[in-house]
């Protein structure tokens, strides 16, 4: 089980350095830096390349919808040679609200675009001719949709790899079924270690049985906020994941379409994710965040005593995360990820 951890802005450059050398450092063997509406997130990966030497790296993630599929392969197999082959592409399709409000482009057929993309991006990783007649994706474009001069191209670099790892976040059933299918990693929102198997188990069966035999199995990266410390602080901490959940479960989308809402939901919460969302879509946030139930928060924070805190850890690990996510959390957080390592190696 390896363990991860992410940077994200507004981190100045010098203070993400500094972060990512001492995360490094500590043991932490992936970095994700996020991209939503801020700076992007392949400028900082390639800051932190030069400033890193063994540590992966990794978009969590890039919204597909963003760039079109031949420069998302582009920035990978850069940010791949950059690095020395440590770069990990995480994908995702955003949703509605952002695609649309900020990028501009229609939330349309999210499952084919992340089909073909993939797709698109191990072609011209391959230094094949990119030449692809897909259903959202035509290279080059026929003539009838524009100039009719498109040719076709390959990458004029040749990849440090051939193959650069692709983990997708979803967790529709369809999407599930799609990554477990094509995907080298998962990143799944709200995932419950002991609820995990009922609500995903059956979509990552789907996809996995119609997956190339001869491509590794799936990673799983889930986990949250890790701190051993007594309960009173334990439950400050896990209490500071409220306003982002009530804002992912209850306003991240519109009623009718808020996938963080309907997996709240299958993970037993029907209850609760509806009054959740009735309170922040009416504007009262507070109460919102206060719904959120407090099981769930102690079930997915690595937070408390050290036994509790080993058990948490133990029950991901069982629930199939291959890649624990950690927040760490103290003064001595270094020490903290060495404990944490003696208990998944």
């Amino acid at each position: 089980m390896k363990i991860s951890a992410a940077i994200s802005f507004p981190f100045e450059p010098s203070q993400a350095t500094r972060r990512a050398r001492d995360l490094e450092a500590a043991g932490i063997d992936m970095i994700w830096v996020p991209e939503a509406y801020t700076f992007d997130a392949v400028s900082l990966l390639g800051y932190l390349a030069a400033h890193t030497e063994r540590v992966e790296l990794a978009t969590g993630i890039l919204p597909l919808f963003s760039r079109t599929p031949s420069l998302i392969a582009m920035s990978a197999a850069g940010l791949d040679s950059v690095s020395g082959g440590r770069f990990v592409l995480g994908l995702g399709t955003s949703g509605p609200q952002v695609i649309e409000g900020w990028h501009g482009v229609p939330f349309d057929r999210p499952l084919t675009r992340t089909r073909e993309t993939i797709d698109i991006c191990r072609i011209l990783w391959r230094r094949e001719q990119v030449v692809y007649d897909g259903e959202a994706y035509r290279l080059p474009l026929p003539p009838d949709e524009g100039t009719g001069l498109g040719k076709p191209l390959r990458l004029i670099n040749r990849p440090l790899r051939e193959e650069i790892p692709i983990y997708l976040a979803s967790i529709g059933p369809k999407n599930v079924q799609l990554t477990a299918e094509l995907a080298d990693g998962w990143l799944p929102a709200f995932f419950h270690p002991d609820r995990a198997g009922d609500v995903f188990g059956p979509d990552l069966e789907i996809g996995g049985n119609r997956r190339d035999p001869s491509r590794a199995p799936l990673e799983v990266v889930a986990g949250g906020p890790l701190a051993i410390c007594d309960s009173e602080t334990a439950e400050r901490i896990r209490d500071m994941a409220r306003p982002a959940t009530a804002l992912y479960v209850g306003g991240m989308g519109a009623r009718s379409k808020n996938f963080y809402n309907d997996i709240f939901r299958r993970c037993g919460y029907e209850r609760e994710a509806q009054e959740i969302q009735d309170l922040y879509l009416a504007g009262h946030k507070d109460e919102a965040a206060a719904a959120v139930p407090t099981g769930y928060l102690e079930a997915t924070a690595l937070v408390g005593d050290e036994g509790f805190v080993r058990e948490r850890v133990l029950a991901y690990k069982a629930a199939g995360v291959t890649r624990l996510h950690v927040d760490p959390m103290g003064d001595d957080w270094p020490g903290l990820i060495e404990l944490v390592r003696s208990w998944v190696d």
